[in-house]
């Protein structure tokens, strides 16, 4: 049975479109990161080394098609891209793409394990905060949380150590062997998503708490924490579903800093250390794995919001 226009409209197009927008990043990212290569000088000169003898370097041109026309290049660079053909490492001669994907179970590892940890958190505590906000404690929590929005994530991370790490000793601060490797750069990461996610949550809470359907309840003898917990948050997660997507989108490629604090082997450190080393074909790498993750994290958190919101996909209809 051919599916329908209604059907069409709800599914297809939104297909559609994801595609060509991935399409289109890919274009994207093909074009800055062959630039970003050129911009550095000559490509040939870089992967030589800063003291390569001029032999070195034509032969590598000629290895890597360097003395070939601009445009050629481009070409063949976009090509290499779709068939997912980033070149070999300069530092270690092992395919670039598969370095990167050997560090990208730990990265989402640790970004799975902060944006769990937010949520644990955010949930009550935006709930709590929003639950009664002309209250003197709720006024408090709003400011702590107001304050702590604004601490940088690695000077949360760098006090963490210096507490539980080089003090206390009850904390290793380096590398992920263990579970216990594993709490301070979670804590790190949740610590800087935390604040932005309470505050939503509780202004949804507070605006939830003053809905119809909520004064129905309480009409109907509801007890608070009834109307709380069975009606305003469920309501109040759903509108920061969104957001709680787009900080998993960030956890991906936003946890470098954090995994170069704690050594966490992951891809954030993959890409400082390729930096450092000019090593080009792995930072190319490292760029496109994480946009494309980026990407379809930000896809599939709007597939599931309007799975779970049906006023979304009327309006997509």
């Amino acid at each position: 049975m051919l599916p329908t226009l209604g059907a069409w409209s709800r599914w297809g197009r939104p297909v559609v479109r994801r595609v060509l927008e991935f399409v289109g990043l890919l274009a994207g990212i093909s074009t800055v990161l062959f630039f970003l290569l050129h911009l550095t000088g000559d490509p040939a000169v870089v992967l030589a080394g800063e003291f390569a003898t001029p032999e070195t370097v034509e032969r590598i041109s000629a290895r890597y098609g360097f003395d070939d026309p601009l445009l050629v290049q481009y070409l063949r660079f976009v090509a290499s891209i779709f068939v997912l053909d980033f070149g070999e490492s300069v530092a270690s001669g092992a395919p670039a793409l598969g370095l990167v994907l050997d560090r990208l179970g730990p990265t989402m590892l640790l970004a799975v394990l902060g944006v769990a940890l937010n949520m644990a958190v955010s949930v009550p505590l935006g709930a709590w905060l929003g639950s009664r906000p002309d209250a003197v404690p709720q006024r408090l929590g709003n400011t702590a949380v107001f304050v702590s929005q604004g601490i940088p994530g690695y000077v949360v991370g760098l006090l963490l150590i210096q507490l539980f790490s080089v003090q206390l000793g009850i904390l290793p601060s380096v590398g992920m062997s263990t579970w216990w490797h594993w709490v301070l750069p979670s804590v790190t990461l949740a610590s800087f998503l935390a604040p932005k996610l309470v505050r939503v949550l509780s202004a949804n809470v507070t605006e939830a708490m003053r809905e119809d359907y909520v004064r129905t309840a309480q009409a109907a003898g509801a007890g608070r924490l009834t109307m709380l917990w069975r009606h305003a948050l469920p309501n109040a997660v759903l509108g920061a579903a969104a957001l709680a997507g787009t900080q998993l989108a960030f956890m991906l490629s936003g946890s470098l800093i954090t995994e170069v604090i704690f050594a966490w082997p992951g891809l954030g450190r993959l890409l400082i250390d390729s930096v450092v080393r000019l090593d080009f074909p792995v930072v190319q790498a490292a760029v496109f794995v994480i946009a494309v993750l980026v990407f379809a994290a930000n896809a599939v958190t709007d597939v599931l919001f309007q799975v779970i919101d049906p006023r979304l996909r009327r309006q997509q209809a």
